[in-house]
């Protein structure tokens, strides 16, 4: 009777534990990537978006050049947000009154997505040194408001033609993929719609 020599016992057992542990693997990538290939590659037919796609590769957040920093200075790189939404707002410390509206905007644009919001993150990149209201920082309390290098900024964000970094209200994915801009004083109805066709969509964040 033929008896299996334990070196190849062993080597089965070893091929068999590769297999589980990649069929563990991908299961639970499985939802990232459908996820990805959906929004990304397949974009089915019939799907409305008010705001505008973007294309990740086209846009890759230069996190070298950024150069994030919390108010402090201590370095605070956006991909501290991966595996949320993150709404993303861009200006002057000056907040006048469209800064205002779109920090209010953000505010509640989270609020109105009830349980999913705290999916959400909602991210104020301002563009000089200057000190910023201390008004403006109570009553936007939650807005992570943090300073960045100003023409890194300008080369990394896509605007509409004509258009300003202060017009336009960003997503960013739970990847870290800058995916959605909403066009200037957009629709607050509108946008809400999009961020709560995404959240529902998605499997991640």
């Amino acid at each position: 009777m033929q008896t299996n020599h334990p070196d190849t016992l062993d080597k089965k057992a070893q091929t068999t534990g590769r297999w589980k542990l990649l069929a563990v693997v991908a299961v639970c990538a499985f939802p990232i990537i459908a996820s990805y290939v959906t929004y990304y590659i397949i974009k089915p037919s019939g799907r409305n978006n008010y705001g505008a796609l973007i294309d990740p590769r086209q846009y890759p957040i230069p996190e070298a050049t950024l150069q994030v920093k919390q108010l402090d200075g201590m370095p605070s790189p956006l991909a501290q947000f991966k595996g949320k939404w993150v709404m993303l707002q861009a200006g002057p410390s000056d907040c006048q009154e469209a800064c205002k509206k779109q920090l209010f905007a953000m505010q509640q644009l989270r609020l109105t997505q009830g349980k999913e919001r705290e999916r959400i993150e909602r991210v104020w990149l301002i563009t000089d040194p200057q000190p910023i209201d201390t008004m403006v920082m109570r009553e936007y309390d939650g807005t992570n408001m943090l300073r960045v290098n100003d023409a890194a900024l300008k080369a990394w964000l896509p605007v509409e033609p004509g258009g300003k970094l202060e017009d336009h209200l960003y997503l960013i994915d739970p990847l870290g993929n800058l995916m959605m801009r909403f066009p200037k004083d957009a629709d607050p109805t509108k946008v809400k719609k999009d961020i709560a066709k995404l959240l529902k969509a998605s499997a991640i964040g």
